[in-house]
């Protein structure tokens, strides 16, 4: 399965909100803490790769597998990567069952995840240690109508993930830690915006 998607940064995600409940907004899932694990070999092979291997946990478990197209995409205007996603029934038997094959946990990170639908488009509004974020998934041409009638600018389209930002993060500052933790950045001064592009 193909997912399909781009990513904004939100200086006002309370104002975001309220346009998307005004355009008749749906399917709302409420807000939601979300523990996830990024599980690699000790070499890092699966990032080398540009893999991610994941372990969710919120209300559910679901385990991640995101790899990159196998063809290449006509469009360079959104993300597109390869997942597929399974549910499981205990996030600590799953974490074991990836170590016994040769994986470990590298990196944890943190969010609160609220989800809404509209035309079509899963889009879900993300508050991160570093900042808030807006990312919708689905049709790309929909996506940018979508993006326009919210009054996002296109122009400032995130096509990397959470994890990779981080690390640009890391890099800036460098930062003594690496997991995307609100403990880890409770009373820091780094943000998003630190290495954001206009930020």
């Amino acid at each position: 399965m193909l997912e399909t998607e781009v990513k904004f940064h939100l200086n006002d995600l309370p104002a975001v909100r309220e346009r998307l409940l005004a355009a008749g907004a749906s399917g709302h899932k409420p807000r939601l803490y979300e523990r996830n694990v990024r599980f690699d070999t000790a070499e890092e092979s699966l990032l080398a790769e540009d893999v991610l291997l994941r372990l969710r946990q919120d209300t559910a478990v679901r385990l991640t597998l995101k790899i990159p197209p196998t063809s290449s995409q006509e469009s360079l205007q959104v993300k597109v990567m390869q997942e597929q996603e399974v549910s499981v029934s205990d996030f600590d038997t799953m974490s074991a069952i990836l170590e016994r094959l040769g994986y470990a946990p590298v990196q944890v990170y943190e969010k609160y995840r609220e989800t809404f639908t509209l035309d079509g488009i899963e889009i879900v509004l993300d508050e991160l240690p570093y900042g808030d974020f807006i990312e919708l998934e689905g049709d790309e041409a929909t996506i940018r109508r979508l993006a326009d009638r919210l009054g996002l600018d296109w122009d400032k389209r995130i096509l990397t993930n959470y994890l990779a930002l981080m690390g640009q993060l890391i890099q800036h500052h460098k930062l003594p830690f690496t997991d995307l933790t609100f403990a880890n950045f409770a009373d820091q001064p780094y943000h998003i915006t630190d290495i954001l592009p206009d930020g």
